[in-house]
């Protein structure tokens, strides 16, 4: 059981921040809010109330269409006794009539704090800087922030550390989940893997950014196109789907990432003891005929499954579950430390020491 550390008076380094990407914020910046979520998980389960947005407005700005993010937005906001306005493409002027720059001032005007799930980091960046107000990446095509904070949380909670552990990354090496895995990983010291084919490899750019990291943590990111290697030690195994929303380059996509499907196979060739290996998923999969996209895959391509078959999926290894649970509760502790005053109770597993 690991020491549990309780500050009376912390001084609010994140207050009025935006959360754009990890890389914004120090490596004990992020431990702190993976603490503090933990920790409402808690307060959640016992039932004790946690209202430190009393009376604040949350704008929920969504170009993407979503299950988890607005689930965990929604939820998290009123838990901490906040409101939250949902606003899709549809139903705004945003992109359409209307500017980020004068969307942002709008909003910010209105609202206390503004979540954006989309497409262009531009936009979200943009919204940071003219609505005066803290701003929530929610997703964009390079950065996933708030689902950097609920893996990390769920790794924690499954092993009690982070540091030292090894997360191999199987899949499409150049979207935003496995830019955000290897940055926010190398930052918590954790040893990641891209395991992707050489003509999906990583950007260099966020290569070097990890590398700038692992000399501060001692991390050892890699990126590499040899599954046995990349996923040798492991003790997570995450995968995401091969086309991210917006794209449709599913034919070449499908041909070079079958022989990275996750099946029960690859998760042997880990090596790793059964009670120190999990598999992690950001959701939506496709690891059934049990949807319109699968039914369409398996169609055209002759595919029961894509990413990881359904035996991984619902096997002993599966926390993808409690991973999008913990989304909700990451969120909220984002979210307090970004909009609560200038001083909070602040409660953190092993004092952010990790």
């Amino acid at each position: 059981m690991e020491e549990r550390i309780i500050v009376a008076k912390f001084e609010n380094v994140f207050y009025g921040r935006s959360v754009l990407a990890c890389k914004d914020f120090t490596p004990n910046e992020l431990r702190y809010m993976i603490d503090l979520a933990l920790h409402l998980k808690e307060l959640k389960k016992q039932n004790i109330p946690h209202h430190y947005l009393e009376g604040k407005n949350i704008a929920l700005l969504f170009e993407k269409t979503s299950t988890r993010t607005r689930s965990s937005f929604v939820v998290a906001s009123h838990d901490l006794g906040a409101y939250p306005e949902y606003m899709d493409s549809t139903g705004t002027q945003f992109g359409k009539k209307e500017s980020v720059e004068d969307t942002a001032k709008v909003l910010g005007s209105m609202f206390d704090g503004i979540e954006f799930r989309g497409y262009k980091q531009s936009t979200v960046e943009g919204l940071a800087k003219f609505s005066g107000v803290p701003v929530w990446n929610g997703l964009t095509d390079e950065w996933h922030p708030t689902q950097m904070l609920a893996d990390f949380m769920t790794m924690k909670e499954k092993f009690g550390h982070i540091k030292g552990l090894t997360l191999a990354f199987v899949g499409d090496g150049r979207n935003n989940m496995a830019n955000s895995l290897l940055v926010a990983g190398t930052m918590l010291g954790v040893n990641v893997r891209i395991v992707t084919p050489s003509a999906l490899h990583t950007d260099q750019k966020i290569v070097d950014i990890a590398n700038s990291f692992a000399k501060e943590t001692g991390a050892n990111p890699i990126v590499t196109d040899n599954i046995k290697e990349g996923v040798k030690g492991a003790n997570v195994i995450y995968t995401d789907v091969w086309v991210s929303m917006g794209e449709n380059d599913w034919e070449e996509r499908v041909k070079l990432l079958k022989p990275y499907e996750v099946n029960m196979d690859l998760m042997k060739m880990t090596g790793t003891p059964d009670d120190e290996l999990i598999f992690m998923h950001c959701l939506p999969s496709f690891h059934d005929l049990n949807t319109v996209y699968g039914k369409e895959i398996f169609d055209k391509y002759g595919l029961k499954n894509m990413e990881v078959t359904d035996e991984v999926f619902r096997s002993k290894y599966a926390w993808q579950f409690i991973e999008a649970e913990n989304r909700m509760h990451s969120i909220k502790a984002m979210m307090a430390v970004t909009l609560a005053p200038l001083y909070i109770p602040a409660y953190a597993v092993n004092g952010c020491k990790e």
